[in-house]
């Protein structure tokens, strides 16, 4: 049967935070490309999203892909030329989550020169057209965590670095939401998900499983 649409390079699962996780993780990690994204804020560690640092460092020392998503003050010491002192061992990217309203010139390059001095790949958000700026990947997101899904998808140019999309996916419109991407067949991206792989604001790896089965296909454990 003829895929439907272009699969992503890999999945993002956003917000894990409990480390009673691990296992589900790592047998859904051995069958399939995924991200896990650690949310960092030290204003908010312990609520829902954001793990306490014994969490952070039993997913650090496990052999898992990781991208750390920092918020709050540390984003804004990063943007603004800064070293907030971020432990990033174990984390292949990071994504510095400090405006809802675009990047300027030197916020990017600080990002750019941070994530490098920590031996990672710095990935930053837009809202509208993806930016012909390779320093950084790009994420589109509209939704910041709220589910909201946006009516049009950015194409992903030539010229661009490596782009990737959020926004309202879960295991419901993953499939629909891909097939209508403005994406060539060897484009390469991925996809985040944060509230649709939640169940009663719980992170559900079930959910996760599900998206994998229908952007993937079924792969042997």
């Amino acid at each position: 049967m003829t895929a439907l649409f272009t699969a992503p390079s890999f999945i993002t699962f956003t917000g894990i935070d409990d480390s009673v996780l691990l296992p589900g993780m790592l047998a859904l990690s051995a069958r399939y490309p995924v991200e896990w994204g650690v949310l960092l804020d030290v204003a908010q560690e312990g609520a829902p999203l954001f793990p306490l640092p014994a969490v952070r460092r039993a997913l650090q020392g496990a052999p898992l892909r990781l991208s750390a998503h920092v918020c709050g003050a540390a984003a804004r010491a990063i943007v603004e030329g800064g070293d907030p002192g971020l432990d990033l061992s174990g984390y292949a990217r990071i994504q510095i989550n400090h405006s809802r309203s675009g990047s300027s010139d030197s916020e990017i390059r600080n990002s750019q020169l941070y994530a490098a001095r920590n031996g990672v790949r710095a990935a930053l958000q837009c809202q509208g057209e993806f930016p012909v700026d390779a320093r950084v990947d790009w994420l589109y997101d509209v939704s910041f965590g709220t589910g909201q899904r946006p009516e049009v998808w950015p194409a992903i140019g030539a010229r661009q670095a490596f782009c990737g999309y959020s926004g309202g996916l879960n295991p419901d419109n993953v499939a629909a939401v891909l097939a209508h991407l403005p994406l060539d067949a060897d484009t390469a991206y991925w996809i985040d998900m944060e509230s649709g792989v939640r169940t009663g604001n719980r992170f559900d790896l079930a959910k996760c499983e599900a998206v994998c089965r229908i952007v993937f296909g079924s792969a042997e454990s």
